[in-house]
């Protein structure tokens, strides 16, 4: 198979997979509940944004995308077979399957997850990078409680969001998404690991944190999405369920974010000025 194209260079939908962007299209915008969670919960789930169809698609581009071998594999930030590092327990984490694969590509201009994303921003929705997070079947591994932006803070301000979206039915037995309500209140925690132990994060809690430690599981339906705030923690236990769940993260920021580092802000990809905003080939504006 050839090696396919960077399709970073491409800054509009490949396919007819998703609906074209219609502006602010009512048909997907948050209600006033759902405001009222991410206002207070710092989150914001059950969100459908992908139809039965929809999600196929992408089912059948992520079993290539498994293969270290697949000829798009260096386009790949990070590839990690299993970030866990123990064979009981398999964790498949890898950043940037947008650039490989068209369904993953065009998922980034979805209205069903750009138009929350701007009501939820309050701005114009800036890509920041893809995450796939998968478990297998039977030895699913732990993604250890952390808040995202402990792992962004070479970007600033801090106007950033998550959409998690389920490719797989997910729920306590198969290793769901957990949150901690009202967690985006706290401030910056120190990196604890993200993968292995679910108690690391203990150590750098106060004690009143540690009263509130409340996890909720976010169980959903395959193409449901759950939005989180950058500061929100969050995490999932390990799963020994005969399911698999696997995930499509979207990570966005507000257009105007910028660089707080002269360093390359993902693997693979040029740096930008410190002090200059996100943008260009890898930065693409969505809406």
């Amino acid at each position: 198979m050839a090696r396919p194209d960077d399709l970073a260079a491409y800054h509009e939908p490949l396919t007819e997979l998703f609906p074209r962007p219609r502006g602010d299209d009512e048909r997907f915008q948050l209600d006033d509940e759902a405001l009222r969670s991410w206002h207070e919960n710092g989150y914001v789930a059950g969100v459908r944004v992908l139809e039965e169809a929809q999600v196929e698609v992408l089912r059948r581009e992520l079993e290539q995308l498994f293969d270290p071998a697949h000829p798009g594999n260096e386009l790949f930030h990070e590839f990690h077979v299993n970030e866990s590092g123990h064979s009981d327990q398999v964790l498949f984490h890898a950043l940037g399957a947008w650039r490989i694969a068209p369904a993953f590509h065009d998922a980034l201009w979805n209205p069903a997850f750009t138009v929350p994303a701007r009501q939820l921003l309050g701005g114009a929705v800036r890509f920041w990078h893809d995450q796939l997070f998968c478990k297998p079947a039977n030895n699913g591994g732990v993604v250890a409680w952390h808040q995202d932006y402990s792992y962004w803070t070479r970007t600033r301000p801090m106007q950033h969001l998550s959409c998690w979206i389920g490719l797989d039915p997910s729920d306590l037995g198969n290793g769901c998404l957990q949150y901690v309500p009202g967690s985006h209140r706290w401030d910056l925690l120190p990196i604890t690991g993200l993968a292995g132990d679910m108690h690391a994060i203990e150590s750098v809690l106060t004690p009143a944190q540690k009263e509130d430690f409340r996890p909720v599981p976010i169980e959903l339906q395959p193409g449901e999405a759950a939005f989180h705030h950058p500061l929100l923690v969050h995490g999932s236990f390990a799963s020994r369920s005969a399911r698999p769940r696997r995930a499509y993260v979207l990570n966005v920021c507000r257009d105007g974010v910028r660089c707080a580092t002269s360093e390359p802000l993902l693997d693979g990809v040029p740096a930008l000025p410190e002090g200059s905003p996100l943008q260009g080939r890898f930065f693409p504006l969505l809406a």
